[in-house]
């Protein structure tokens, strides 16, 4: 379920709401392997699935910053915000990985307005959020991503 947020004045509205979760999608091998050449992070856990086999998860399992650059992705199907002139990606306040993703596992993310705060021109906003694999009993990811809306 998307929430479209009517210009800042509407973050503001919704701080503490819990946006929902978006639906499940499938990180593969092909995602991670592109991720690895992007970053040339070839790391045997991630690209090599006979190796990872032998490994502490049994199969090669996602980047930590895949799963979390995934969140642009993502983060769209459960908030978008109309009537501003720009909207950016500021950064993150604190980013864990308490748990792998697997290859072929189907994760989804989750998100709750954590805080609009007022800048010059617009506001900050906090976005809490996280990323489980289907079925885990916790979650892959959790991040305080940080955006900035402008008027």
């Amino acid at each position: 379920m998307v929430n479209t947020i009517h210009g800042v004045e509407g973050l503001k509205e919704i701080v503490g709401t819990d946006l929902g979760y978006t639906e499940y999608r499938t990180v593969t091998q092909h995602q991670i392997d592109t991720f690895a050449d992007a970053t040339d992070d070839h790391q045997w856990i991630h690209v090599d699935p006979e190796a990872a086999k032998a490994g502490p998860f049994g199969t090669t399992i996602a980047h930590g910053f895949l799963t979390l650059s995934l969140v642009s992705a993502m983060l769209p199907e459960v908030l978008q915000v109309d009537g501003i002139s720009m909207g950016i990606n500021y950064g993150t306040n604190r980013v864990r990985f308490p748990a792998p993703v697997p290859v072929d596992s189907r994760i989804r993310l989750g998100a709750k307005l954590g805080d609009v705060t007022d800048i010059d021109g617009g506001v900050q906003v906090r976005v809490d959020v996280t990323i489980e694999v289907e079925g885990a009993t916790k979650p892959s990811m959790a991040a305080e991503i940080l955006f900035r809306y402008y008027r």
